[in-house]
């Protein structure tokens, strides 16, 4: 599989924060023809699918997993490597091999005119992970007053434990995918039934209202994902990847070498969010951070100090950007959570 192949791939799997309920609400989106009031009737049968199908625990689901105590150790920022931050990065050894995908926690802190909180810690998030990664996240929730998560879904959605059924194209791709790397799926392992989770996404209603005022579609971005992959197919660090996977599954290790070679089409991605933005934004990405920084102001409202966004790392240096504007607030601090092994 090409380079241009696997950065689509893992555009799909960003988008898997998209409810189930999204592709019927498109399908409805997209018939221009149709009268205002069965479009109204249509759009709430998509609330009430996704909501259904997100908020009926089985007997069969499965409980979140437990909650580690990720032992994060925070490095000082200077006010220089605060700009331009990746949110996901390949750990290597000293001798230059892969070991990890791993996901950053950065903490932003009152600037200068900035409301009266302690810190608001960016936590970046992956949506297919070892096991071990949520466990930690779940003890990382722990600590803080209110976790903003997102999920574009209907207001007052609760995951059920051991996750929703999504038959979409996308969450069928995304379950593939982690049956052949081998790992789990966030929506599954995230106990989202902790008190101090909050909803902070754009409905399914909202999303592709803002959607049709943008003149997109879910079939645009991916295409321009698609592009952009082809685009950077030839860059020495594309062309890296693709010998690394070649020797890799000449190794005989074939897992081994898909994982690590999909791990760096995750970094890729997280850090070209433009091949989906365009050069005016996109609901996918700048109208949901923005929605995620809406919540936050109503919680900072509440009084709460100890605040944390838990979004796809794609998202983040976008919200980051929002947080330096809108609230004054810097970034401080940086952690960093192994959200794949590769040894």
């Amino acid at each position: 599989m090409g380079s241009t192949g696997g950065f689509f791939l893992a555009c799909c799997l960003m988008l898997s924060s998209v409810c189930c309920g999204a592709s019927a609400a498109q399908a409805t989106n997209s018939r221009g023809q149709q009268s205002s009031a069965s479009v109204a009737t249509q759009s709430t049968q998509s609330r009430q699918t996704c909501s259904s199908r997100l908020s009926v625990q089985t007997e069969a689901a499965a409980a979140a997993l437990p909650s580690l105590e990720p032992g994060l150790v925070f490095h000082d920022l200077s006010p220089a490597n605060g700009e331009g931050l990746k949110y996901a990065r390949l750990e290597k050894s000293p001798q230059g091999k892969p070991v990890a995908l791993q996901t950053a926690v950065v903490r932003m802190v009152p600037g200068d005119g900035s409301p009266d909180i302690d810190y608001v810690d960016l936590v970046g998030a992956v949506h297919i992970g070892e096991h071990r990664y949520y466990q930690q996240i779940n003890g990382l929730f722990r600590r803080y007053d209110v976790v903003l998560y997102e999920l574009v879904a209907p207001r007052g959605t609760r995951i059920p434990r051991g996750g929703g059924k999504n038959h979409s194209v996308i969450g069928n791709l995304q379950s593939g995918m982690r049956k052949v790397l081998g790992l789990g799926l966030q929506l599954e392992d995230v106990d989202y039934h902790l008190p101090n989770l909050v909803h902070a996404d754009l409905t399914p209603d909202e999303f592709f209202e803002s959607m049709a005022r943008r003149n997109e579609s879910v079939a645009g971005m991916l295409g321009r994902a698609w592009l952009a992959g082809m685009g950077r197919q030839r860059s020495p660090k594309a062309l890296a990847n693709q010998m690394n996977l070649y020797r890799n599954l000449l190794s005989g290790d074939s897992d081994k070498a898909l994982k690590i070679w999909f791990a760096n089409e995750m970094v890729e991605m997280s850090t070209m969010q433009h091949a989906i933005e365009g050069k005016n934004g996109s609901t996918l990405l700048a109208e949901r951070n923005r929605k995620a920084v809406q919540v936050l102001r109503q919680e900072i409202a509440r009084g709460h100090r100890r605040i944390a966004i838990f979004y796809g790392a794609a998202h983040l240096s976008g919200i980051q950007k929002l947080l330096e504007k809108d609230l004054g607030l810097v970034p401080a601090k940086i952690a960093w959570l192994n959200a794949w092994d590769l040894n």
